[in-house]
């Protein structure tokens, strides 16, 4: 099973959405089933680290995310991953449209938030432009959805 995160520019959503989703995937013990990564619709960032207010949030949960490197989506990973979280509309739009290109895609598409409807809001905001605090609360919000979305993998595709 694997797992694509996606925002806009790879340094600050998806990066976080993939750093709290494979937590719980390791202290669920299913690394050695579950995979996750995570890219951006534009490729400007392509290469780059996460954004250091990102990193810094992320590790005070415990949640070390030094490690990843901003790439672009491509359509090849329609055919790879079973499911693509997009961290916005705009997002999804792009993904809908590069879906199309695909040779033979099998992903999943969906909004990441869909997986924590009891916060009622469907977008992670993009905290690039703000401050300390917009981190905590993107953090905040994938936290919920990671939940909610390893309980729907454990239950549509591990169960069985």
């Amino acid at each position: 099973m694997k797992l694509l995160f996606v925002c806009m520019g790879n340094i600050c959503r998806s990066p976080m959405a993939e750093g709290a989703f494979q937590a719980r995937v390791d202290a669920a013990g299913l690394g050695d089933v579950i995979s996750c990564d995570s890219a951006g619709t534009i490729g400007y960032h392509a290469g780059n680290p996460p954004d250091s207010r990102g990193r810094a949030s992320a590790m005070a949960r415990g949640i070390d995310i030094s490690h990843q490197r901003s790439r672009k989506v491509r359509a090849a990973d329609f055919d790879e991953f079973d499911y693509i979280l997009a961290m916005d509309h705009a997002n999804y739009r792009d993904l809908m449209d590069l879906a199309s290109t695909a040779q033979n895609a099998r992903a999943q598409l969906a909004m990441f938030l869909d997986f924590a409807p009891h916060l009622n809001t469907a977008e992670v905001p993009d905290p690039y432009y703000g401050g300390d605090d917009g981190f905590e609360h993107v953090l905040d919000l994938v936290d919920a959805a990671s939940d909610g979305l390893l309980a729907h993998v454990m239950q549509q595709h591990l169960s069985r």
